[in-house]
């Protein structure tokens, strides 16, 4: 997916969630240190180092089980305690029903994962290496996933899974993408929006709230959007919120205070951009 920021290129995996019943979208949103290994799953060795330096010690006291130092028992280690799924490990595991994971500006991320991405995707599976190497003594093992308060089952250390997921990435044109890549993906670029368009979004929010001001804040949003190289609709959403709380006439008589306003809410996204008046 593909997009200037704020046409609503995210909006499709929600909405594809809603219609076909697929539930919480995972989110997976990609920056300049993300790497496969952290959407797949976190494995905290210090948290488990520190609980098995307290059982150890209650161990050295002659205990299986005592109290730490906050009074909570110390018991025997779990190492499913101490991992996580990523969005992207919690989507492969085998669910009944494919889950919808969005990853959010993949241009933004190492050159290398598109490629780690394609192989993952092809595979269907991966192995969470600390459960692999315990497997000969835990051949199962319950870790928590990215659905707040879900856990999971794995069983030998492997994720394998059953339904594919349904993967929507979107980018916005920052790099290009290996061409093994983008040949199994399929690409929908989303245009700017047309007036036309706008005002429809506008009225699925407000209503007729605005009444008669809607086409003429439409056309202010567009102009100021030509003259900075483009802004999200959700900016235009913020001014027509203003607008239909009574907070700001949008009368002659508060021109230069309500242009001052807009000025404010219609920032451009890159950072920059000239003045400008209407």
């Amino acid at each position: 997916m593909t997009g200037r920021p704020g046409v609503g290129k995210s909006a499709l995996a929600f909405r594809i969630a809603r219609e076909l019943g697929l539930g919480r979208v995972l989110q997976w949103p990609v920056t300049s240190r993300t790497t496969l290994a952290s959407g797949l799953f976190e494995y905290d060795v210090l948290g488990r180092a520190q609980a098995g330096q307290a059982w150890f010690a209650a161990q050295g006291r002659g205990s299986g089980q005592d109290a730490a130092e906050d009074g909570a028992p110390v018991t025997a280690l779990d190492i499913g305690d101490f991992i996580q799924l990523g969005p992207l490990g919690t989507a492969l595991l085998p669910h009944r029903l494919p889950r919808v994971l969005l990853i959010d500006e993949l241009d933004k991320g190492d050159a290398d994962l598109p490629n780690d991405l394609l192989s993952l995707f092809e595979d269907g599976w991966f192995p969470v290496q600390p459960l692999v190497r315990v497997k000969r003594q835990m051949e199962s093992v319950t870790v928590y996933t990215a659905d707040p308060g879900r856990t999971a089952t794995i069983n030998d250390g492997i994720i394998k899974t059953r339904s594919f997921p349904i993967v929507i990435m979107t980018s916005n044109g920052e790099r290009e993408f290996p061409e093994a890549f983008m040949r199994r993906c399929l690409r929908l670029d989303i245009p700017d929006p047309t007036p036309e368009t706008l005002g429809e979004l506008v009225v699925a929010h407000f209503g007729g709230g605005l009444g008669d001001v809607q086409e003429r804040l439409v056309q202010e949003f567009m102009t100021r959007s030509a003259q900075v190289d483009g802004l999200a609709s959700d900016q235009l959403l913020n001014a027509a919120h203003l607008v239909t709380s009574g907070a700001y006439s949008y009368g002659e008589e508060d021109h230069a205070e309500w242009q001052a306003v807009l000025e404010a809410i219609w920032h451009p996204l890159s950072g920059d951009g000239a003045d400008w008046g209407v």
